[in-house]
This record gives structure tokens, sequence and C-alpha cells, in this order.
């Protein structure tokens, strides 16, 4: 039975364990960087040092220039200035919701999280 070969233009979760972590957002609209699609993106908690250049309010509120200053920190892969730029409002808000959640105190979830499923 042949494998089939592997797309290598294309920028997907690496296994199931990438796709199940909830850091990660499947881009309703894909980002193309040269040959390469990128499909998927994860998130990942910034350190403080990250976060220079914005605002905690800004970032709170999901503004875009703060989003835009950040992501690239902290996405992998690592999205520039000018694809974050070019995303669907969709996605660029579904990534701002996961630094947004990381903004949180675990006591905060805890309590969010709660009064979901009361």
């Amino acid at each position: 039975m042949a494998i089939p070969e592997k797309d290598s233009s294309v920028i997907a979760p690496a296994d199931e364990a990438q796709a199940a972590n909830p850091n990660t957002v499947e881009l309703d609209v894909p980002v193309t960087r040269g040959e390469t699609t990128i499909t998927h993106v994860t998130v990942r908690k910034p350190l403080s040092g990250e976060l220079r250049g914005t605002s905690l309010a800004e970032l709170a509120n999901l503004d875009v220039n703060a989003l835009r200053k950040v992501l690239p920190r902290i996405t992998t892969p690592s999205l520039t200035d000018i694809e974050i730029g070019r995303l669907d409002p969709a996605d660029l808000l579904d990534l701002g919701m996961k630094v947004g959640n990381f903004l949180l105190k675990k006591s905060a979830k805890a309590e969010m999280d709660a009064s979901l499923t009361a």
C-alpha cells in the first residue's frame, strides 16, 4: 500500500496532541507565506518582557495594534506583523481571545469556568 506524500507547503499541527491543544487556533482563512500555507497557529502564554510596547489594558480590550505587537512574539509558526494585518477578523479575534485568556489569574479562570457550567 502506497503512503501518500505529505504536502510540505502546508503548515498544520504536527500531531493530534498539538491539534488538541486549547491554544491552537484553526484559521478560517489560511495565511499564505510564499508557497507555504499556514492553517493552524498555536499561541503560548507571553512572558512579561514580551508585552513591552503595549499595555495590559490594550491587550485586555483586544486592541488590534497591541495584538500586532505581541502576536509575532508568541505564535508558532511565528506570524509577522503584515500577516497579522491581513488576517480575517474572525481569526484575529480568536487569537486575541487566547491572549486575553492568558492575562487572567487561575482563580478568575476557575470562577469563569464554574459560572459557565452552572
